[in-house]
């Protein structure tokens, strides 16, 4: 059994921080791409970072560069993302999704977790 479990948000101020840990269960990420997506309010998931099995990241979210960073610990079958300088925009439900080795768009990943709220007040 394939299983992605979210945890780590909540409510945040502007500017403030938070982590978000996704641990995958039943398969292993040397052959599987992990990563990040979100569903804000009205909007269609959009993709933040995802790992492929390689390890190469792809960062699809111009929005967040230079104020989000994804990591993997990889013997704990975990990973992360860490968000800083946080906005409003920025709220949203952050999803862990996956498939066999190559990251795509939200459309094509094949497993989902149940998502994590993330709320930024002004």
């Amino acid at each position: 059994q394939l299983q992605l479990v979210e945890s780590g948000g909540g409510l945040a101020q502007t500017g403030g921080s938070l982590r978000l840990s996704c641990t995958a269960a039943g398969f292993s990420l040397d052959y599987y791409a992990i990563g990040w997506f979100r569903r804000a309010p009205g909007k269609e998931r959009e993709g933040v970072a995802c790992f492929s099995s390689n390890g190469d990241i792809i960062k699809y979210a111009d929005s967040v560069k230079g104020r989000f960073t994804v990591s993997r610990d990889h013997p704990k079958n975990t990973v992360y993302l860490q968000m800083d300088k946080l906005k409003p925009e920025d709220t949203a439900v952050y999803y862990c999704a996956s498939q066999g080795h190559s990251c795509s768009t939200p459309g094509v990943m094949d497993y989902w977790g149940k998502g994590t709220q993330v709320t930024v007040s002004s």
